[in-house]
């Protein structure tokens, strides 16, 4: 009996492996078939478009989370405009954050124009955070940049001559982008400032506003020799002065405040002296005073050396009174001249 149940055991086990395998295969079809369905389309497309991708290139892109559609998409076009570019070179940028749709359009744009740029130097100026293709547009079609820049809040370029007067210029330059310099190469705000610098040195060298206004295009000349475009990201084609005005007389208006400053000082320096001179005339009043003093002081000593005089017998009265005589004499006399208006003679 028991030799009768193990067949049936064993016939039991193998028909459940065998149901799992089928189940698993089964589940491996079924995930294979819809991978297939999801990425035929993609496939198809690569294919009757001459860039192909295999069936594992695409899983593998899903497994490494790259946008299959974006990669095939932009190789067809890539591959259409005759630039043959690998999948995995894709890939590569695309992980690395670049923009491909935009690096093959400037690839194309470049091709078209006959230009040189290479798939390497294109992805290393996307990542470096240009806008390649801007950046081929601007070197086949030149740009122009408004000097200085209105979005600043300034709309003239001020400069002055050395007659003093002021001139208030604005201009155009035409720059061409030079793809070699692009990586590290200084933006339009440096193009910007040198040729604001330019404008201001040429007008500030020029012995008269009248010589700039007659010849405006000596400003271009003059800044074009500088050199501007050194080490920037591109290429100065033409610098055109779009209109130049005469502003204030700066020259009057510095003399007219050097003036009035040197009037401040200048009454400073009177009112200094003036306040010297009060203050010798305070102190020669006050040595009158103190002079007149020791007069009085000396007046009191006078009676009492007459005292003494008296005392010691070397004074006597008919001597006094010669004396008062002598006074109301001369104090007569100093009437009469004094109302007649003849001064004294003193001896």
């Amino acid at each position: 009996m028991d030799r009768l149940l193990n067949p049936v055991l064993a016939a039991d086990v193998w028909n459940t492996v065998l149901i799992a395998v089928l189940v698993i295969v089964a589940l491996i079809v079924v995930f294979v078939v819809l991978l297939i369905g999801k990425y035929f389309n993609l496939w198809l497309q690569a294919r009757l478009s001459n860039a192909p991708v295999s069936f594992l290139a695409l899983i593998g892109m899903m497994f490494r989370k790259v946008d299959p559609k974006a990669i095939v998409l932009t190789r067809i076009q890539a591959v259409k405009a005759g630039i043959h570019i690998s999948t995995d070179q894709l890939e590569a940028h695309y992980l690395s954050g670049g923009r491909i749709r935009t690096v093959v359009n400037a690839l194309i744009a470049a091709d078209r124009a006959e230009m040189e740029l290479p798939w390497e130097r294109a992805c290393a100026i996307d990542l470096a955070g240009r806008d390649i293709l801007d950046a081929v547009q601007t070197s086949v079609n030149p740009k122009v940049i408004d000097c200085p820049d209105p979005s600043q809040g300034r709309n003239t370029v001020d400069a002055v001559a050395q007659d003093g007067i002021q001139l208030k210029a604005k201009a155009r330059v035409t720059v061409r982008a030079n793809l070699a310099k692009l990586i590290g190469g200084a933006k339009e705000d440096t193009i910007i400032a040198r040729v604001g610098e330019g404008i201001v040195t040429t007008i500030g060298s020029a012995p008269s506003h009248k010589a700039v206004l007659e010849n405006p295009d000596r400003i271009s000349k003059t800044v074009l020799e500088k050199g501007l475009d050194a080490g920037t990201a591109f290429e100065i084609l033409s610098i055109d002065i779009a209109d130049i005005d005469v502003g204030d007389n700066i020259g009057a208006k510095l003399q007219a405040d050097q003036a009035e400053a040197d009037k401040r000082r200048f009454q400073a320096m009177a009112e200094k002296r003036r306040a010297e001179a009060i203050a010798v005339e305070q102190e020669h009043k006050a040595e009158v005073q103190k002079n007149r003093a020791l007069v009085v002081l000396a007046e009191a000593e006078i009676p009492k050396a007459m005292a003494d005089a008296f005392r010691s017998g070397n004074l006597g009265i008919m001597d006094y009174y010669k004396m008062r005589n002598v006074q109301a004499d001369t104090s007569m006399r100093e009437g009469i001249a004094g109302d007649s208006g003849v001064k004294p003679t003193q001896t």
